[in-house]
């Protein structure tokens, strides 16, 4: 089932004091339940299609749509609720891992929601397999590895419909990448699904690969052969995302 659509996407802005468009005819559509990979040289505007996904930049052209609803549906407060985009440098905030798992409650843009009951967070933080870190843990304390994993329980805990993922497991070693990676597609659900910039070797756990160069991009399928993947349709990780608020 498609969740996400982008079509003849394009970006203008200023670079230099010279309007540049990195691309201008942009398409590519994400399935329930899968994991994609966006890679591409530097400076081919990665970052810059993320962005406009979620609407954090204008666009010089094209329309999205989330689940056959077109972007302009929705208020665009709720649009990055349901298409979630984490940056590279997620920081967590001072305090303990439930403050920085509740910190989207504190914001603005979930005035009047009821934040997710400890219950909610303690089986997310199980399926991030952190190693007996608790939710009463100093954030400070966590090591790189476990504090990208939190960042990314933090985005998944709002339930969103769409990841986009802006190489959050760059700075990580590798043992700390491949966690991100099977943490991130454990989380999945039919329902949702996940874009992710990175530039490492395949590591099994994308369906496929976007790949961004010269204004174009272009897609590949390949096999998933990471260890949990696919994820069934029932199970832990669909029953606490699909589940009833809490």
């Amino acid at each position: 089932m498609t969740v996400f659509e982008a079509r003849h996407i394009g970006v203008q802005y200023q670079r230099n004091g010279e309007p540049f468009a990195p691309f201008s005819d942009v398409s590519l559509t994400l399935e329930g339940g899968r994991m994609y990979n966006l890679t591409g040289p530097s400076g081919s505007g990665k970052s810059t299609l993320l962005a406009a996904c979620a609407l954090m930049l204008p666009r010089s052209g094209g329309s999205l749509a989330l689940n056959g609803v077109p972007f302009d549906r929705f208020h665009p407060t709720e649009w990055r609720r349901r298409v979630c985009l984490v940056p590279q440098a997620s920081a967590l905030v001072p305090g303990t891992v439930r403050d920085n798992l509740r910190f989207p409650w504190t914001l603005k843009v979930n005035a009047g929601t009821e934040p997710p009951s400890d219950e909610f967070l303690e089986e997310l933080l199980a399926l991030a397999q952190l190693n007996g870190v608790t939710l009463d843990h100093n954030a400070a304390q966590l090591s790189g590895g476990q504090q990208a994993r939190v960042a990314l329980l933090r985005a998944f805990a709002t339930r969103p419909t769409v990841m986009l993922l802006d190489e959050v497991e760059a700075a990580l070693d590798e043992e700390s990448a491949v966690a991100v990676s099977r943490l991130t597609r454990a989380l999945l659900t039919g329902a949702t699904t996940c874009l992710r910039i990175r530039h490492r070797a395949d590591d099994g756990y994308a369906c496929g690969t976007f790949t961004l160069a010269d204004g174009a991009i272009s897609y590949e399928a390949h096999p998933v052969t990471a260890d949990n993947a696919p994820v069934a349709g029932t199970g832990a990780a669909v029953g606490i995302l699909e589940g009833a608020s809490r």
